[in-house]
């Protein structure tokens, strides 16, 4: 029973984490818009039926029965219909219909206040408002990387035995518990117990677990005493480390392959313990470059969107594993965050530190994903209004009639589809994220 409850935990902390920062993304946008005089009518969490709402002035602050997303409306975001352009006829297509409507749903929000109206504001005003939601993620998944980074810090093995083994397998073998008759392993020999700290070997003060790892390779049949503190006590045990069979790794961890695939294995030295983990806070200087990379991880997995969906759809209805470095839904990322919080073998604090890094992920991610340059996305409307400066721009130099606003209602057909797509797409990984779930923990 504790175990569901700390799940469930889990899951309201990422529900809770997102809908902050899907209503400061929100914030984003309101505040410079309401800076620049922009009329915002509404301010709302969520999507579909309105569940609960206050009017403060001017606009409508709720929250709605969807909680996947939120927007503000801000009044005239698209300008009226060219003076000479022809309107379109009653019914001459899907598409037609579709901006027209737009144009005049937008002519209606403005009323007698169109010196409000987004539209008619400067386009360096238009781009601050825009960004100004993306930009909110990108400081929520600063702070949330440095409380992580700073706070709790990283994982990171200690110079503490966290595990001895029993016996002595070679690397090459199927099995990976001990039975009678197999060899004990040289740390149980020695008397070595989980919960020793590391104070020299054969004479070298041990200040790193990589440090103690390279001494016992190099080691192989020589006796070497080991110095542990044990319950505030220093002791000294005889240590002799067996020659064995090791996989060859390399600096990510992974094993080494030769040409034909095969995994590399050498002989060193072994004892058979292994390291206690730690958190060790980092400097703040830390904190930007994992913030980087992540964006950059980011990045690379939008660039190879449809590649990963097809992936996922494969995992999804098929035999194939799903990519722990795929994409994932809200709904995945709550499961997620509720599997490591019913973990009792992880400590507190490594948790708490695994669901921050979750939010600050997820925060990079509707930077990344807001930055996009299509329409309805933020990165949309960034570039209309740049091209709008752009043009306006040429003409002023080739003193030319100013071209006046673009008609950003032409791109409701290019709306309608990233709507689409976004929403199959939202659908396929919700369903993928039940059925076959990433398993992060291998």
């Amino acid at each position: 029973m504790e175990t569901v409850l700390q799940f469930i935990l889990g899951v309201l902390i990422i529900a809770v984490g997102v809908a902050v920062s899907i209503g400061l993304h929100e914030v984003g946008h309101l505040v410079p818009a309401k800076l620049f005089g922009i009329k915002v009518t509404q301010y709302m969490i969520g999507f579909g039926p309105t569940v609960f709402s206050r009017k403060r002035g001017e606009t409508e602050y709720g929250v709605k029965a969807i909680p996947f997303g939120g927007y503000i409306s801000m009044i005239g975001m698209f300008p009226p219909r060219r003076e000479g352009e022809k309107a379109v006829a009653n019914s001459t297509g899907f598409f037609q219909s579709m901006v027209q409507d737009a144009r005049q749903q937008s002519q209606l929000t403005i009323g007698l206040e169109e010196d409000r109206a987004f539209y008619r504001k400067p386009v360096w005003q238009r781009i601050i408002v825009m960004l100004g939601g993306p930009f909110m993620n990108l400081v929520l998944a600063v702070v949330f990387f440095s409380i992580v980074l700073v706070g709790f810090g990283t994982v990171q093995s200690s110079t503490t035995v966290g595990s001895v083994s029993t016996c002595v397998l070679p690397a090459t073998s199927d099995r990976q518990t001990c039975e009678d008759g197999d060899q004990q392993s040289p740390g149980a020999a020695a008397g070595i117990q989980p919960g020793d700290q590391l104070v020299s070997l054969g004479g070298t003060p041990i200040t790193s677990w990589d440090q103690s790892t390279q001494i016992i390779r190099d080691s192989a049949g020589d006796t070497l005493p080991l110095v542990v503190l044990r319950d505030g006590v220093e002791t000294t045990l005889s240590l002799t480390p067996l020659l064995t069979e090791r996989y060859v790794t390399d600096d990510k961890g992974a094993v080494v392959k030769d040409a034909d695939g095969a995994n590399v294995t050498q002989d060193v030295g072994f004892v058979g313990i292994g390291a206690a983990t730690e958190l060790v806070p980092q400097p703040i200087t830390a904190v930007l470059p994992m913030v980087g990379d992540t964006i950059g991880s980011t990045v690379g997995l939008v660039v190879n969107l449809p590649q990963k969906l097809y992936g996922v759809a494969q995992a999804a209805f098929g035999s194939g594993e799903r990519d722990i470095n795929g994409p994932i839904s809200v709904v995945g990322v709550g499961r997620v965050a509720g599997e490591i919080a019913s973990i009792d073998s992880i400590p507190l604090a490594s948790k708490a530190a695994s669901l921050l890094g979750l939010l600050g992920s997820l925060n990079v991610a509707l930077f990344v994903i807001n930055l996009v340059p299509l329409t309805p996305l933020d990165g949309g409307h960034v570039v209309s209004a740049l091209w709008e400066g752009i043009r306006r721009f040429v003409a002023k130099v080739f003193k030319r009639k100013d071209p006046g606003p673009v008609d950003a209602a032409k791109l409701m057909p290019l709306t309608f589809a990233v709507v689409i797509l976004f929403g199959g797409m939202t659908a396929l990984l919700v369903y993928a994220d039940i059925v076959k779930p990433i398993d992060v923990f291998g």
